[in-house]
């Protein structure tokens, strides 16, 4: 799991009304500074859940065979074109040829080969191995063609192989990929400094940014003062909402207000009692107030879902009123449970939809007789504790994922879901390519998570981006987790 990073601080304390005072610093044409709010843990996208990691170097420095453009659609990246058999089990890939790693080491399909089987063998730490997982074998036909054969249809794999996870790497460099990232891409990694920024410079003289800074910024107001001094050119996701208001009425700078992938949970633990009972989940369900958690921690940015999926995805469900708050509902459905006087532990990660949206969640469900302690946790010590420990009652996080609804699938999954009716749909899901067929199965996937209240589904995230005005090719929406810069420049 990926998560959206959107920061840390509460609200920030300074003036809207003064946020054009004085004028930005004028900036190189060649270099672009980008304001994101976490530091990534390290820098190979194969092997680590942060988003951190995907906004720094997807597209920009690593390459898949496809890529995810702007609109979510696929594109060709590594493969020129490709084919897929009659049956849907055999796709071959005609790959670019005269691509060169940053070390200088040659692309060809033996790199593609050792990419995927790395993705997927046993001992693979890739985050996002489903992803693989129809894939019965890997082939080089030649040095510029790549055989992928399934073991059953997959509809979705040339989606799946345009996300960071699936990136190629080459054999010669995969192993100090974390801090000295080698890819293909049309920028390399130049230095990280720890705490502070990843530098990144352009491959080819003809690219219109030859110089590219990624600054960590978790504070909103830090970001916001940055941007109004000129110290960077662009918060591509500015994790202060409170001030889109006034860079918006400010004609230095251009706000898009995009899309996100990100649906906000408040996570639980299923297998933990009395959670593993789903009157006292869908109490809690009852319990939250969506609209007052967007306008109250995000600033009425945002989209209120009733499941984890994308509004703006064709095969959404509104299920939206399937728990509409209701404080008296929520007690009845723990008296029904046998439940008095429950208190739970809400572990709350770095961003400020969880640390924000956490405190008014706490109030809506002490509204409904339950208790919360608040336990403010390091990213760190959320992927210890919450994602692959165990040790938690409630989460907020916003899954980044596109299209990851299938997570409900996994076993042993964090927040423990188990449903054999809800697993027969994915697996029919993952073997059907008719759009109309899988967007049917989607709407009845999304149908099984809500009525067994897994999660309490609170909004989707929106994209909040700032950049100097004359900045362009920047994405508004973010269909992946990526900071894409390669079309960016100065005009």
């Amino acid at each position: 799991m990926k998560t959206l990073l959107l920061g840390t601080a509460l609200f920030a304390s300074f003036a809207l009304a003064g946020l054009s005072t004085g004028p930005a610093n004028a900036q190189s044409k060649d270099s672009l500074t980008i304001g994101v709010t976490l530091e990534p843990p390290h820098l190979d996208p194969t092997a680590g859940a942060a988003a951190a990691i995907d906004e720094t170097v997807y597209a920009n420095i690593f390459e898949g065979l496809t890529r995810i453009d702007e609109t979510g659609a696929v594109q060709p990246q590594l493969a020129k074109s490709w084919t897929v058999s009659d049956d849907g089990l055999v796709y071959t890939f005609d790959l670019k040829s005269g691509v060169m790693f940053h070390d200088g080491t040659a692309f060809d399909a033996s790199d593609v080969v050792f990419s995927f089987d790395r993705a997927r063998a046993e001992d693979s730490v890739n985050a996002q191995k489903p992803l693989f997982a129809a894939i019965d074998k890997v082939e080089a036909a030649d040095p510029q063609t790549v055989k992928i054969t399934l073991s059953r249809p997959e509809g979705s794999l040339l989606f799946n192989l345009g996300w960071g996870d699936a990136v190629i790497v080459a054999p010669e460099s995969a192993a100090t990929n974390k801090t000295d990232p080698v890819g293909t891409g049309p920028f390399k990694f130049s230095r990280w400094v720890k705490g502070d920024r990843v530098e990144l410079v352009a491959v080819s003289g003809d690219n219109s940014i030859q110089k590219a800074t990624f600054r960590f910024m978790s504070d909103p107001s830090a970001q916001v003062a940055a941007l109004k001094a000129g110290d960077i050119d662009a918060a591509t996701n500015l994790n202060a909402p409170e001030a889109v208001i006034a860079f918006q009425a400010d004609p230095k700078f251009e706000v898009a207000i995009g899309t996100t992938e990100g649906e906000t949970i408040l996570a639980l633990n299923n297998t933990r009692a009395p959670l593993n009972d789903v009157r006292v989940r869908r109490a809690i369900a009852h319990a939250i107030d969506r609209q007052a958690i967007v306008d109250g921690a995000m600033f009425g940015f945002g989209t209120p879902i009733g499941t984890q999926f994308a509004p703006h995805n064709p095969a959404y469900v509104d299920l939206t009123e399937t728990y509409p708050h209701d404080p008296v509902r929520a007690r009845e459905l723990l008296a029904e449970a046998g439940v008095s006087d429950l208190k739970l532990t809400l572990k709350l990660p770095p961003p400020a939809y969880a640390r924000r949206g956490g405190e008014i969640v706490a109030a809506q469900l002490k509204e409904a007789g339950i208790a919360v302690e608040i336990i403010p946790v390091e990213w760190a010590q959320w992927l210890e504790q919450v994602f692959r420990g165990d040790d938690f009652d409630m989460t907020i996080v916003s899954h980044t994922e596109p299209m990851d609804i299938g997570i409900y699938a996994r076993d042993k999954y964090y927040f423990n879901y188990d449903s054999p009716a809800f697993k027969a749909v994915i697996k029919r899901l993952n073997t059907t390519s008719d759009p109309i067929a899988r967007n049917a199965l989607l709407a009845v996937a999304q149908d099984i998570i809500t009525t067994d209240s897994v999660n309490a589904y609170m909004f989707q995230l929106a994209r909040l981006g700032v950049w100097r005005k004359g900045l362009t090719g920047m994405w508004h929406n973010a269909p992946v987790q990526a900071i894409d810069i390669t079309n960016a420049r100065w005009e």
